[in-house]
């Protein structure tokens, strides 16, 4: 049976912690499928891989400092030259086909568009907030990203190219960001114990509090919940947008799992990655049932090989992510 654990915290924010339950073995009939492919530009951290309309996996080497893709099917890669001293952080694929990505070292969203090569750069208004980190484009094609270290959230226009930019503080470190159905950004601030959303109506900032010491780093947004990956703790929590309650629920490998890449299935189910053991297991939490349900080991043994983030893929129910060990990877959802 599961623990429950009542904490008392600021606000009169309820939370409560229950055990991961048992997870199914693996190898039974459609239990998780993981492939990964070695990429062959050896020590450039490929990352954050997004599936274009034609089945292409684009990705980024922020050591390497390119841009390039995969082709499941075939095992190509192709390569793509961006400027010196860019190092990108994260890219998305817009619906038009045009590949947009952050310059994590040289203060710049950037498009590029795949048949011409051809690249175009968009500056931050502000030259000290030089390290575009996480980037999501809602319905009309707006760019919301995150500065981790420079402590800004920004966005920029669609229509304008204009981007506006919104501080957070000193040491908040946003980092990962989302959107929910009214196309509203959410965010994470990892060096504090609080999530943060725009109102895109209003322009303003909202924040909220999470338990004491927690540090969340990724999150997905379902319907009313914001669910996070708490990194110091060893929990998933969800955050209630509504009440701002908070229900925490242990991870399979408990303080030790440090959850960090995470991603949201057409199940309704979310997934995280605990780099915390060797290799890293990505490990899959049904809301329904309230437990987690399946872990499935990535490929590397006890290699270093860090899942950072992961996109799932509606039409092919496939999540990508990339690894620390110089492979992109996929896992095929049950």
């Amino acid at each position: 049976m599961s623990k429950l654990i009542s904490v008392a915290i600021p606000l009169a924010l309820a939370v409560a912690a229950t055990g991961a339950g048992e997870l199914k073995p693996a190898g039974y009939p459609g239990a998780p499928e993981v492939t990964e492919w070695a990429v062959p530009w050896e020590g450039t951290r490929p990352r954050d891989p997004y599936v274009d309309g034609t089945g292409r996996v684009w990705f980024v080497g922020q050591e390497g400092n390119y841009v390039a893709y995969l082709e499941p099917k075939t095992g190509k890669f192709e390569r793509y030259v961006i400027e010196a001293g860019t190092h990108p952080h994260n890219l998305v694929v817009a619906p038009d086909g045009m590949v947009w990505f952050t310059g994590n070292r040289n203060g710049r969203l950037v498009k590029l568009d795949p048949a011409s090569r051809k690249l175009t750069n968009y500056p931050m208004p502000d030259a000290k907030v030089d390290d575009p980190h996480t980037m999501i484009l809602d319905r009309v094609g707006n760019a919301w990203f995150t500065a981790q270290n420079s402590a800004v959230v920004g966005r920029r226009d669609a229509k304008t190219g204009k981007i506006r930019l919104w501080p957070t503080g000193d040491g908040s470190r946003p980092y990962g960001i989302e959107a929910d159905a009214e196309q509203r950004p959410w965010f994470v601030l990892f060096g504090t114990n609080e999530v943060g959303t725009i109102d895109p109506a209003t322009m303003k900032m909202r924040r909220y509090t999470l338990p004491e010491g927690a540090r969340a780093r990724r999150l997905v947004v379902t319907g009313n919940a914001i669910w996070y990956g708490d990194y110091a703790r060893g929990y998933l929590g969800r955050l209630d947008r509504q009440t701002g309650k908070v229900r925490e629920f242990v991870m399979p490998a408990g303080p030790a799992s440090l959850p960090y890449a995470m991603a949201g299935d057409d199940k309704g189910n979310i997934w995280l990655a605990e780099t915390g053991v060797r290799p890293n297991r990505l490990v899959a939490f049904d809301p329904k049932a309230g437990r987690f349900t399946h872990s499935v080991a990535t490929e590397g043994g006890e290699e270093a090989n860090t899942v950072r983030h992961m996109v799932f893929h509606r039409p092919t129910r496939e999540i990508w992510y990339g690894t620390d060990r110089n492979t992109v990877g996929r896992l095929r959802v049950p």
